[in-house]
């Protein structure tokens, strides 16, 4: 574990406005920076940075934290790298509490890993040789028409195309046996290493190693941080024998052709179920937009990028998995499902449903039109005709529903094919655990139902497509909760006062952040009395939280204070009001008075109701009580009390 004390040079050696200005372009006004924010799209600034208190904010969709959060929300990282990352970047030595032994082994095990990540990214850079450049193999034209094939010119040194290849390390794996092998032994690597990536296999007989990929398109798969972890390579037309004997190798003998994709099997740095192709080039774009789009294939993702649709992500050669939904989940709420459009397609769409709902993405999922993949359809009519597709998205159950009753592939029109279907969507309610999403769409197959069952079905089959979908909308055995209007409301004037009282006291808590040191003075102190409930904690909790020279730190004080106010006081410590103690002190006193003026008028109406509330009992004790009460109370508000 990090100690605490480098945690704390980490965010004090940072700066913050240099670190976030590499990402977003800011413009200092009065004590803050603001920009365009990095994680929502927005056309007016509304993110905010305060280099003297190291936080930032938005007040669009209230992402706030210090430069140790900005790094784990943009890079994708967790705390632990975060603040490594930092700490390298500034110049600050990791000290750790572990003991030495266990520093010593968790030292060497990092050591051995960034060995790892070392030999894969010489591999890609061999690749990328070998495709292009005056060290292009003599048969890269193979990987080269692929490309063109597909649409994607690579003659061009600049440009959309060019920089897609460059992102994603495109590049050819020679044939023959040791070509990576030969290239990675010149740079000094041990082949041992390079086999616990899966780029060299040991030969089952004799002594040595050959080269995996042999003669195919590679594409470089990373993880978040941009670090090469692993492999995909597409197979290729088989050279001529002409060919292959020119360049002093043995043709290939007739048998099972390749297989279409290769990829590299999981190694220490490496879990197929645990990372996404894409998503680290893809994460700003997955940022800007608020949601992702997961496609089937490799070249899906490299072929939209390169047309300047770039929150593409993909699975990497299986089913989509939670831990990968989760790790989406970092970079945005909604995943748009644009699988193929054939039978395997639409089976992976239905498969992808459980992960999206376990992993607590919002999921949607759109229509390609019939034997066309996003590359083919992107490649045919367009960028223009993709984005058509993906606006026509419907929420994910509503598709499967959709699917599951309409499409002709899923059954027959027979009576019992109709029962099969409606049984695939009473399935599908079943697995909605809130009660509310449940009834919306059980009213959606509803309606899409009534088109299916009605022409010569059975009554008796009839009750039981209603009995189906009636069971489905029951959760553990509970009926869902009914929607009712509230049976009680606030009257108008005190809840307006409710939210004078909420604005007066966010004033008064807003101006006190501004200027910590306020808590000096006893007049301030005890204007503070007044607050109550959460701004009352907050109000505690910036003293908890002061630092040297009556300086609050920010991180401290956010963890102590309710959720509820957590969004006003990120964006009030990032963007402050107040330029002077002095100013502050004024806003702080006067809203203080208000606060205490508007609650002795709730207190009187409250003590004016319980008289009339009394004064038909006869109670002559209880009435001349609350009479004082009244009088009190208003010599209180007038400052006479």
């Amino acid at each position: 574990m990090i100690h605490a004390d480098t945690i704390a040079r980490v965010k004090e050696r940072t700066d913050l406005v240099s670190l976030i200005g590499e990402t977003v372009r800011l413009t200092r006004r009065g004590r803050s920076f603001v920009g365009l924010c990095p994680f929502h799209k927005e056309k007016s600034p509304s993110f905010h940075v305060n280099p003297e208190r190291g936080i930032f904010h938005c007040f669009g969709c209230k992402e706030s934290g210090t430069a140790i959060d900005f790094i784990m929300k943009v890079e994708g990282m967790n705390f632990a790298e975060a603040v490594r990352a930092l700490a390298e970047r500034s110049g600050v030595e990791i000290i750790e509490t572990a003991t030495e032994a266990e520093r010593r082994e968790a030292n060497a095990a990092r050591r051995a890993r960034d060995d790892l990540y070392a030999v894969s990214h010489l591999a890609a850079t061999f690749f990328e040789q070998s495709m292009r450049g005056p060290s292009a193999h003599p048969l890269a034209h193979y990987a080269l028409a692929e490309l063109a094939r597909r649409g994607l010119d690579t003659h061009e040194a600049t440009g959309p195309v060019a920089d897609a290849l460059q992102a994603f390390r495109v590049g050819y794996a020679p044939p023959g046996w040791d070509g990576l092998a030969s290239f990675l032994k010149r740079q000094g690597v041990s082949p041992i290493v390079a086999e616990k990536v899966g780029l060299l296999v040991a030969r089952s007989s004799g002594t040595g190693f050959y080269d995996r990929f042999r003669h195919r398109l590679m594409f470089a798969v990373t993880d978040v941080q941009g670090r090469v972890i692993a492999f995909s390579g597409r197979s290729l037309p088989e050279p001529t024998p002409d060919e292959m004997r020119r360049l002093g190798l043995q043709p290939s003998t007739a048998g099972e052709p390749p297989a279409k994709y290769m990829n590299s099997p999981e190694s220490p740095i490496y879990t197929k179920g645990e990372h996404l192709f894409g998503l680290h080039q893809a994460r700003h774009a997955i940022r800007q937009e608020g949601q992702a789009t997961l496609v089937e294939g490799n070249f899906d993702v490299l072929s939209l990028h390169a047309r300047g649709l770039c929150n593409v992500i993909a699975p990497l050669g299986t089913a989509f998995t939670t831990t990968q939904a989760k790790l989406l989940k970092r970079f945005a709420p909604t995943v748009t499902i644009l699988f193929d459009g054939d039978a395997a397609g639409r089976k992976a769409t239905w498969a992808a449903r459980l992960p999206v709902h376990e992993g607590g993405l919002e999921g949607r999922a759109a229509t390609l039109p019939a034997k066309l993949d996003p590359d083919e359809l992107v490649r045919t009519k367009g960028p223009e005709a993709l984005k058509s597709v993906l606006k026509s998205a419907k929420e994910l159950y509503e598709h499967l529903i959709e699917d599951a009753l309409q499409n002709d592939s899923f059954n027959d029109a027979t009576t019992d094919g109709k029962l099969a279907r409606m049984r695939a969507v009473a399935n599908l309610l079943g697995e909605q655990k809130d009660p509310v999403k449940r009834l919306m769409l059980k009213t959606y197959a509803d309606r899409l139902s009534s088109k299916l069952i009605v022409g010569g079905t059975a009554p008796a089959d009839l009750r039981q497509v209603e009995q189906l979908l009636e069971q489905a909308t029951r959760y553990d055995g509970q009926h869902p909760v009914e929607l009712r209007a509230a049976e009680t409301t606030v009257p108008g004037h005190r809840a307006r006062s409710r939210s004078q009282v909420q604005e007066m006291g966010e004033h008064i808590m807003g101006a006190l952040l501004d200027h910590p040191v306020l808590l000096d003075d006893p007049e301030v102190m005890e204007a503070l009395d007044v607050l109550d409930g959460d701004l009352a904690l907050a109000a505690g909790a910036v003293r908890q939280s002061l630092g040297a020279e009556t300086q609050l730190i920010p991180d401290e004080f956010l963890a102590h204070i309710p959720a509820s106010i957590q969004a006003f006081a990120a964006g009030r410590l990032a963007s402050p009001v107040f330029e002077t103690a002095d100013v502050a002190r004024e806003e702080l006193l006067k809203n203080a008075g208000k606060l205490r003026r508007l609650s002795l008028s709730r207190e009187k109406a409250a003590t004016v109701d319980e008289l009339q509330r009394v004064a038909p009992l006869g109670d002559v004790e209880r009435e001349a009580a609350l009479l004082r009460e009244a009088v009190r109370q208003a010599k209180a508000k007038l400052g006479l009390g």
